[in-house]
């Protein structure tokens, strides 16, 4: 549990930092302003059709009496929305990242900056960045979508379902998150998406420590779009502790030279 603390703590040292940085904390909420009219004009739009999408994908059902057939259709309404609230709030932070790619690199090199050492940078024109940026978040997504719809299934058992389940929704939804955000700055780098991943594993309980409270306040409306520069900056600060920039004189000797991790994209 001492990691899951410190992922925590790197995701409130993130809001720390860009509270003492106002300039940035504006700089960084545009690309989230953008993204968040999309998703709330989707998520509306899904719940004034979500009805209509479990009748039509439910055709057998037509002929059952009351109360059955509200209920199957209600619960089954109610899971559909909450899919696509599972993979919104996933796929919120993809899109806002490439949105604001150039936004949340520049002050991802203003912590790595303000934290001392070096400041890498990928040497990639932003072209490619953004290509790499959507090929890692498709893979992401699809990933997500796989564990989400196995999640959806899982939650019919009955109890599992309801207890479980959840709680396993947040843990994924959780790491991939963390993973779309110390992206930022593991892609400067020049660490790919599995090498990333295996990070992530390695320091799985601090990987949750960070993704799964701030999954929790993303479910609040217009949360994320505040958080998330701060948010941003938090990754980054974990970043350099995955890659050995932010090691303790404890943890090895200061007169060693720092590895970083990773394999040229």
């Amino acid at each position: 549990m001492r990691d899951f603390g410190a992922g925590l703590g790197y995701l409130l040292q993130g809001q720390k930092w860009v509270g003492r940085h106002g300039r940035w904390f504006g700089f960084g909420l545009l690309p989230g302003l953008v993204t968040l009219v999309l998703y709330v004009g989707a998520l509306v739009g899904l719940g004034y059709g979500a009805d209509d999408l479990t009748a039509w994908a439910t055709p057998f059902a037509d002929d059952w009496t009351s109360p059955w057939q509200g209920l199957f259709r209600g619960t089954l309404t109610a899971l559909v929305f909450v899919f696509g609230l599972f993979l919104a709030v996933i796929t919120f932070t993809a899109v806002t990242l490439l949105v604001g790619q150039p936004f949340y690199e520049s002050l991802s090199e203003q912590v790595d900056r303000t934290e001392g050492g070096e400041v890498p940078e990928s040497g990639l024109p932003l072209w490619r960045e953004l290509w790499i940026s959507a090929r890692d978040s498709l893979k992401v997504v699809l990933r997500v979508a796989f564990y989400g719809v196995l999640l959806f299934a899982c939650g019919f058992i009955p109890v599992v379902g309801q207890t479980v389940v959840p709680v396993l929704g947040f843990c994924v939804s959780g790491f991939f998150l963390a993973e779309e955000l110390t992206a930022v700055a593991l892609q400067r780098r020049r660490v790919e998406l599995k090498e990333r991943l295996r990070m992530l594993r390695g320091r799985r309980m601090l990987t949750l420590g960070f993704g799964v409270p701030l999954t929790l306040a993303f479910l609040v409306p217009f949360v994320a779009v505040f958080l998330m520069p701060g948010a941003v900056a938090g990754a980054t600060l974990m970043a350099r502790e995955l890659t050995g920039e932010d090691r303790t004189d404890e943890d090895e000797d200061p007169a060693a030279p720092v590895p970083v991790t990773g394999k040229t994209l």
